[in-house]
């Protein structure tokens, strides 16, 4: 599955925190202005996540939140493993 690089995500923001280590790989990353970023040299990645209104089903409330990925120096094929692990990490339900 080729997951776009934008797309509204329903989890909460500690879940997202937690469960992103592993899906990108382990490699280091800092986090700020409600973005998360990763710099060796010349590639880099940002992945941005923001807020967005509850999904309401019901009395059910849920967390949302856009999610956007921005790469630099990286090749197509590069980028298209990491947003597959990415997914992988992030699926619900199996898929």
């Amino acid at each position: 599955m080729k997951l776009p690089l934008r797309f509204d995500m329903t989890t909460t923001r500690a879940d997202f925190r937690r469960l992103l280590p592993a899906a990108v790989n382990h490699v280091p990353f800092v986090e700020e202005n409600g973005a998360f970023a990763h710099r060796e040299g010349e590639r880099s990645w940002r992945i941005g996540l923001s807020d967005l209104p509850q999904l309401e089903i019901g009395l059910i409330r849920l967390e949302r939140h856009r999610v956007e990925f921005e790469f630099a120096g990286y090749a197509e094929k590069e980028i298209e493993d990491f947003m597959a692990r990415f997914e992988r990490y992030f699926r619900r339900g199996g898929g």
